[in-house]
């Protein structure tokens, strides 16, 4: 197959709607509003990178998952995002305005990556991605005074509004913030007439193209948006760790992003988030073990890719119709 497809779903926008995704919700919310009061410094900083990948994985499931293309410039665009924030960061921009520059910045790279969409698909668009991605590293790491190379771009101190976020409950509070406000505008698009298009192409490009549908356009909008998603969370990936360095942004990172949006559900909404929590909460939690984090994390790969292909998120929706339009965002 030259695109990835997830089977049996006509479409991802029409649901019930029902207690169910409104329970799961406040439930969400009310335990993202008390962690904060029961986690240590070490779990809150866990936490933050979760909603980091959160962001990332969400993002990278546009292109993915409702678009159905193979490609892998994910972590090229989560390292545009931090490197464009931190360089906007030193330049004197205030952090409320560096994320949006470098969400930007990573949106415009993103819509560069969409071009060779146009052509090429399956395994050449994979390859050519990845190399892509590989390339970005390399600037990163030659980049002179711009990027510091091999030792990193450490960043200032993060404020908003004049309040410093010399903490991790407040990174925290800002990045969930962010991140509810991102997932908000994703879930209003794909369930817009362009996220409908963009589904279209990847259920049938040539049909929809018979039908009048310009499938170029929502491509390149496709990769575009999936680009300002993961820039916005490499920005937030910077402020956590106060410098980015080239090795972050190299093949370990897209094999783990790729695992969090497979465990968690090709073309699911919120499956995609719930892969990313589990894969950086369970790690954390096995440190302390040598060896089991990277027994974990294969064993768990496979049985998800062997024994439910949709992912958990999937599994889920399947057991509970009441959650399928939260978890899948359609009718299986």
């Amino acid at each position: 197959m030259s695109e990835l497809t997830t089977t049996g779903r006509s479409s991802v926008f029409e649901g019930k709607k029902g207690l169910g995704p409104r329970g799961m919700l406040l439930g969400a919310g009310v335990a993202a509003a008390v962690l904060p009061a029961f986690a240590n410094e070490y779990w809150q900083f866990v936490a933050n990178m979760a909603l980091v990948y959160c962001l990332v994985t969400l993002g990278f499931n546009i292109v993915l998952g409702y678009l159905g293309q193979l490609a892998f410039a994910n972590v090229a665009f989560f390292g545009v995002g931090a490197y464009a924030t931190a360089i906007a960061m030193n330049a004197g921009f205030p952090l409320l305005l560096a994320l949006p520059a470098g969400a930007a910045v990573t949106g415009l790279v993103g819509f560069l990556f969409g071009l060779p969409a146009l052509r090429i698909k399956g395994y050449q668009l994979a390859i050519v991605t990845l190399a892509a991605g590989e390339l970005f590293r390399w600037l990163y790491i030659h980049g002179g005074d711009i990027t510091k190379g091999s030792s990193g771009l450490g960043i200032p101190m993060p404020s908003v509004f004049g309040i410093p976020l010399d903490s991790e409950i407040a990174k925290y509070w800002t990045f969930l913030v962010i991140t509810v406000l991102c997932f908000w505008l994703t879930r209003n698009l794909l369930r817009s007439s362009i996220g409908r298009a963009i589904v279209a192409v990847r259920n049938n490009e040539l049909a929809g193209i018979g039908l009048g549908m310009h499938a170029a356009g929502f491509k390149v909008l496709a990769f575009t948006w999936s680009a300002l998603l993961v820039g916005m969370a490499g920005g937030m990936y910077a402020c956590l760790l106060g410098r980015v360095t080239p090795e972050s942004f190299g093949l370990t990172q897209l094999l783990v992003q790729f695992a969090m949006v497979m465990v968690g559900g090709l073309g699911s909404f919120v499956g995609s988030a719930f892969g990313a929590l589990l894969l950086t909460a369970v790690p954390e939690v096995l440190r302390n073990f040598p060896g089991l984090e990277e027994i974990f994390f294969s064993v768990l790969l496979m049985i998800v890719l062997r024994f439910a292909p949709q992912g958990i998120g999937g599994v889920i929706s399947a057991r509970v119709p009441a959650l399928r339009d939260t978890f899948v965002g359609g009718k299986s």
